[in-house]
């Protein structure tokens, strides 16, 4: 086949593979080495990072993120509730100039992470686990610690981060367990957690006293503070697979708990009759205390999936969908339940209830999407993908399944130009040695 390439119809001449594989290779350019004050000890530190490019990074980012916990939740009072705890608290901090969000994530497992712009997120297995107003507004003063100290864009500075976020991201990474990552893999989603920060255990200390310092200047009684950490101390010692993914990215240990008993009783021990805010807390979480049922079985569900039980996980997410018929989270999980037993047509239509039980949210259409190219229904695929981007772009996975679907519709230099759009972001895994191969076999790299 003598076709002109796309690299040609641009630039006149042939691309060589070595030449291919140089340009779609990541690179760290306009990313400068400096100094900057942190913003908490007024210390000049490392700091590859503006807070123009932690904002940047952040509107990039966070939607995949919560786009993989199922969105955000649909429950309007809960999640202004908790958006309004937040942005209460960011005003006591040392950063009240960020652009704060504060959203409830339709997870069930039990997390809340930040982003380094100051988009801010809880699960709501995590918000089921708290017993006040108290508790929650330290969970969020510590995610507010992590953004006020800086601490992602510390990690990016020393190269932790960095291939995760420039030029896009290209690996699966950090699952909830090894079935999850299989999976996640092939059906070329973000996993949970895989544009997340994994904080040192000195981040996790600053990040503590911080949290514990803006929750006390909102007017809440340090107690709250000892009961999180009570309540991550007692999960990390009887359940550690229910939270896998919490402790990987917040390492909890007894020297956090006991640092945070003393400074509550000592610091900030005249704080002990402020606000605690239990009838408030119990009040607007009542809708979601609802469906803790159900939430429990989409928990255990999740376990085991994460151990390839896929029987058993259907079992669980068939409980709980019978408890709440509409749950996001449920349709999805059963959906990908369906996908990793073969069962392509069940899939289907869990993901089509899934769309209709929550139109705005991107996951259930990728799921459509595959399920649609394993029965080759091509151009029912492509149009699924579409459908994804245009919820949630940015994506370079979304490339790839475009241009499988129109390789299915024999549209070859269609598929082509997206294939050579993943394959500027992706380098690597099956993925990309298929469309490398396919563009090679086309005439498209020499």
């Amino acid at each position: 086949m003598n076709r002109p390439t796309l690299w040609q119809h641009r630039y006149g001449r042939p691309l060589t593979r070595r030449k291919f594989l140089h340009l779609t290779g990541f690179s760290a350019a306009g990313m400068l080495v400096g100094c900057a004050a942190n913003p908490v000890t007024g210390r000049q530190q490392l700091m590859l990072m503006s807070q123009e490019q932690e904002v940047l990074i952040d509107r990039q980012q966070s939607p995949h993120q919560f786009s993989s916990d199922y969105g955000t939740t649909q429950d309007l009072r809960l999640n202004a509730y908790v958006d309004g705890i937040g942005k209460q608290m960011a005003v006591h901090t040392h950063r009240p100039q960020m652009p704060y969000s504060f959203k409830v994530v339709n997870a069930t497992y039990v997390n809340a992470y930040a982003f380094p712009g100051g988009s801010i997120a809880a699960t709501r297995g995590i918000l089921l686990a708290l017993e006040d107003e108290a508790e929650l507004a330290s969970l969020l003063g510590h995610e507010l610690g992590h953004v006020n100290a800086r601490h992602t864009a510390q990690q990016m500075s020393k190269g932790v981060l960095t291939q995760a976020v420039v030029g896009g991201v290209a690996a699966i990474a950090g699952t909830k367990g090894a079935g999850y990552g299989r999976l996640a893999s092939q059906l070329g989603m973000f996993g949970a957690g895989a544009l997340l920060a994994s904080y040192s255990r000195d981040n996790e200390r600053e990040a503590d006293a911080l949290g514990m310092e803006y929750m006390v200047k909102s007017g809440y009684s340090s107690d709250g503070f000892i009961g999180l950490m009570e309540m991550l101390q007692s999960l990390s010692k009887h359940k550690p697979n229910a939270i896998e993914l919490m402790f990987s990215t917040h390492p909890m240990s007894t020297e956090r708990y006991r640092t945070a008993v003393d400074e509550a009783r000592g610091r900030y021990g005249h704080t002990k009759g402020a606000v605690l805010g239990r009838e408030r807390y119990m009040d607007r979480t009542a809708s979601l205390r609802s469906k803790r049922e159900a939430i429990e079985a989409i928990q255990h569900g999740e376990k085991e999936m994460a151990n390839r039980h896929y029987g058993k996980a259907e079992d669980h997410f068939r409980r709980a969908l019978s408890l709440a018929p509409d749950d996001y989270a449920g349709l999805v999980l059963m959906a990908k339940c369906q996908l990793a037993q073969n069962r392509y047509e069940e899939a289907l239509a869990y993901a089509e209830s899934a769309k209709k039980a929550y139109p705005r949210e991107a996951q259930a259409y990728h799921l459509a999407g595959f399920a649609q190219i394993r029965k080759k229904r091509f151009r029912n695929a492509f149009q699924e993908f579409d459908n994804y981007e245009t919820h949630l772009p940015g994506n370079p996975n979304v490339f790839f399944f475009k241009g499988l679907s129109l390789e299915g519709m024999n549209r070859i230099k269609d598929s082509a130009n997206h294939y050579y759009r993943y394959l500027q972001t992706v380098r690597q895994g099956k993925q990309a040695a298929y469309a490398h191969d396919r563009l090679v076999e086309w005439g498209y790299i020499r």
